[in-house]
């Protein structure tokens, strides 16, 4: 549930400072030296964004972390309640991408300076500028960009016969599973990452979930749409098959990526770090990969665009040395350093450069992930977007119950959320 059913938050309000000062607070912003010590709130992974802070940190300041819950929409809200109650002990914030609109339209984001800006800008892909923007300018750097691929058992469509060196479709790859003992791999609990595969199925179907965000509440939503009935026959499809894993409701990357790894796994929809997380050498070069799937036959598909944007809070009080710290944490060797230790990709062309990362992945897969995200499609960037995705999520979940009534029962939903007129 968004932690306001209607209006982006802002930095007023009792319940906020209530929640804030119900949180224990860090002790002090400097070390034991006197420097100044930036405090870097990040997603949790392997430790490569502490060991980013260390090598970022200079004789003039110290960079720190904390960890984020795991959950992203959890990770928002700590943010949120600190953020609302204008804390300073936050100075940098690795951001999902769907949440930076909310935080710069709410002024919890500091305008980074005009150079850096433009050498983020020239350095970022296309895509992953794009979901670092709001209201024309680039409200965060770009750190990671994250996309996901169509994984595949070598062993499995040689036994169903399915040429995967063209492009192929749900349906296709639905069909050659049910007929053959395997299973379709997909995230699918009621949660974000559901909402990146209805958000997928639909751009790649020519649609939006929602046109002209920027009208904020008043944007058109678009679910009840060719497109949304595209995407609604996919879910339909899997949900309704043998090659629907038995645990399809509560799927998420995790359990999607077991399923895989199993005896009946045949295809996966999975981030790039999927690559990593299997150590068998035997199963691991059974592994295939390609372009995400077509939802409808002859038209491109738009894979899914994930990733971390670095904030700088507005309330910081060392703004000056947290933006020298952006600059060098999203610098493309870092960024190239950073995918290697975790497995999410760079949101640079510069980053992929990096000798230890061509070293640790195939040539044909980081091309195929560069190719994904250039031609990926970012969730709406909405300052409503948790109100958005929480209705959606409510709406299409179980992924058993979607049918042809889905698309125009999640557009009225959604629209009710925007206009005040329903609650989640």
């Amino acid at each position: 549930m968004a932690l306001l059913s209607k209006r982006p938050v802002h930095r007023t309000g009792a319940l906020a400072a209530a929640l804030l000062l119900s949180t224990s607070l860090l002790a002090g912003c400097s070390d034991d030296s006197g420097k100044p010590e930036l405090i870097w709130y990040i997603n949790p992974d392997s430790g490569g964004q502490a060991e980013l802070a260390k090598r970022c940190s200079t004789p003039d300041y110290t960079v720190t972390t904390q960890v984020l819950p795991q959950d992203a929409s959890q990770q928002r809200v700590q943010l949120i309640r600190r953020l609302a109650a204008g804390d300073t002990d936050i100075d940098l914030m690795s951001l999902d991408p769907p949440f930076t609109a909310e935080f710069a339209s709410a002024g919890y984001l500091a305008e980074l300076p005009e150079d850096l800006a433009s050498k983020l800008t020239e350095q970022s892909f296309d895509g992953a500028t794009k979901a670092a923007t709001w209201d024309g300018k680039l409200a965060v750097a770009p750190f990671w960009s994250n996309t996901q691929v169509l994984w595949f058992r070598k062993s499995f469509v040689e036994k169903a016969g399915i040429d995967m060196s063209k492009p192929v479709t749900w349906d296709q790859i639905i069909k050659a599973a049910s007929s053959n003992g395997g299973r379709v791999a997909v995230q699918a609990n009621k949660y974000e990452g559901y909402v990146v595969w209805i958000n997928a199925l639909v751009e790649g179907a020519g649609g939006h979930l929602v046109d002209e965000p920027e009208k904020g509440a008043e944007a058109t939503v678009a679910l009840d749409t060719e497109a949304g009935h595209a995407a609604e026959q996919v879910i339909n499809e899997l949900a309704g098959s043998k090659a629907a894993p038995s645990d399809l409701s509560v799927s998420n990357e995790g359990t999607a990526g077991t399923t895989f790894g199993g005896d009946e796994g045949a295809f996966l929809v999975n981030w790039t770090y999927i690559y990593n997380n299997y150590p068998d050498k035997k199963l691991k070069a059974d592994i295939g990969w390609t372009r995400y799937p077509q939802t409808v036959a002859g038209q491109e598909s738009h894979p899914p665009y994930g990733g971390i944007g670095i904030g700088v809070n507005d309330a910081s009080e060392n703004k000056d040395f947290a933006f020298q710290a952006v600059e060098c944490i999203t610098k493309p060797d870092n960024q190239g350093w950073y995918a290697v230790s975790s497995g999410n990709m760079p949101a640079s062309a510069g980053g992929y450069d990096f000798g230890e990362l061509k070293k640790a992945y195939p040539a044909d897969l980081l091309q195929l992930f560069q190719q994904s995200v250039d031609a990926a499609a970012p969730r709406t960037v909405s300052p409503y977007w948790s109100d958005i995705s929480s209705a959606i999520q409510s709406t299409w979940h179980p992924p058993a119950s979607v049918d042809e009534d889905t698309p125009k029962d999640s557009q009225d939903f959604v629209e009710d959320i925007l206009q005040g007129k329903g609650l989640l």
